[in-house]
């Protein structure tokens, strides 16, 4: 190669940047003068530092290359040193954080479903679990040690507890999450849950419960004819003729009846002791407001000391708080003893709205919006009350025999006649 074209060559290099080793200078050109940038790889990252300014007539006090080099040289191996001590402290937390308990884990769960705003009763249904069954089980072992074999022996100690499908079923799902969690975090690489085998969930009744209209009438007559009875009896009246929910009547205010248009407002619901939204978004609706039920409504307006808009209708007499639930299902049940009807829970009270609303025609749609169904399966249980003006018509039209072969016909057919 000739030396003109040589020294083009070294030239261009210069300014591309010349490789040393595993490491790259270049020169980068600025305001106050050329500098040296080291660049190089490690651990598949690219490192880029500065080494000061090239040596020239603007700065004597700058690096020659050969200086640069030695520079280069000693700052990877100082980096490489500051990379490993950053991988150690790394294996060492990591080794540590493998180390925490599962109750330790349990309470950064809690604490995120709390920050992503789940409702108190889910926050609740996890602390249950942990604090009852997985603690009890696991106790201090580390959540990194934690075997499928560990996960199969937990879900064989609920079994032995005599717990239902449905409540191991709960259990073993709280345990799959405080480890998914683990396993974001970095703590463990594979969660031992996956390949539990999960109990078997028994089928749903198909019959739904519910009271019919005499015996409601009857339930209402049996209520006791005290203060607390006077609120509790327009509260079952409610229910059955709206198809509200139980913590939806419970958290129900005075502002949420609208007796111009005749409807009730559902934005809010109290379950375990806490107010909270509806049990979805479609359980947010309105509801009719019948002409008894509006009547029993304004009368117990007028009766209550609590009757401004953020008041609870169905509040305790005395205190003006929600009323104790477990009491209410104790009066509840004795009240249906008492009126010598079918042992029913509150909850039935929808059921008999859902049951008489079908058997008068309406629509399934327009059940599922009344009472606030997520899933139009749900609404289907209700099908099978729903009147068919044609069903028996149907039913005998397609079994009707066939008409008798006459003489003429036989003859004609070859057959026999009848």
């Amino acid at each position: 190669m000739p030396a003109s074209d040589a020294k083009r060559t070294a030239v261009a290099r210069t300014q591309r940047g010349a490789r040393y080793g595993t490491g790259t200078l270049v020169k980068r050109a600025g305001p106050n003068g050329d500098t040296w940038i080291a660049k190089w790889r490690d651990g598949g990252r690219q490192v880029q530092r500065g080494l000061g300014f090239v040596h020239s007539k603007q700065h004597p006090d700058g690096r020659t290359r050969a200086e640069a080099e030695v520079a280069l040289g000693k700052l990877r191996e100082q980096v490489a040193i500051e990379r490993a001590d950053e991988r150690a402290a790394e294996a060492k937390r990591a080794a540590e954080e493998r180390r925490r308990p599962l109750a330790q884990v349990g309470e950064a769960l809690i604490a995120a479903k709390r920050a992503a705003g789940r409702k108190p009763s889910t926050i609740e249904a996890y602390s249950y679990w942990l604090r009852i069954h997985i603690v009890d089980f696991f106790g201090p072992t580390p959540v990194g040690e934690i075997s499928r074999n560990d996960a199969r022996a937990f879900a064989a100690a609920l079994e032995r507890k005599g717990l239902a499908p449905k409540s191991r079923a709960n259990a073993l799902g709280t345990l799959h999450s405080l480890i998914e969690l683990a396993i974001d975090e970095g703590w463990m690489g594979e969660n031992p849950v996956k390949r539990v085998e999960k109990p078997a969930l028994a089928e749903t009744d198909p019959d739904v419960h519910f009271l019919e209209t005499e015996e409601v009438e009857a339930l209402l007559r049996a209520v006791p004819d005290d203060r607390l009875g006077r609120v509790e009896r327009v509260m079952y009246l409610t229910a059955a003729m709206t198809g509200m929910r139980q913590g939806e009547l419970f958290a129900l205010r005075w502002r949420d009846v609208d007796w111009t248009a005749r409807r009730i407002r559902v934005r809010r619901n109290f379950v375990r002791g806490e107010f909270g939204t509806p049990k979805s978004k479609r359980s947010s609706r309105s509801v009719r407001l019948a002409s008894r039920v509006a009547t029993e409504l304004e009368l117990l307006s007028q009766e209550s000391l609590y009757k401004k808009d953020d008041d609870l209708v169905f509040a305790h007499p005395a205190t003006g708080n929600p009323i104790d639930r477990s009491k209410l299902l104790k009066r509840f049940k004795a009240a249906l003893a008492r009126a010598e009807v079918r042992a029913v829970r509150f909850h039935d009270l929808r059921h008999t709205f859902g049951t008489r609303m079908a058997a008068q025609g309406m629509p399934m749609r327009v059940l599922q919006e009344l009472m606030g169904h997520r899933d139009f399966k749900t609404t289907l249980i209700y099908a099978d009350y729903a009147p068919s003006e044609r069903e028996a018509e149907w039913v005998e039209e397609a079994f009707r025999p066939a008409a008798p072969v006459t003489q003429r016909d036989a003859s004609r057919l070859g057959q026999p006649s009848s």
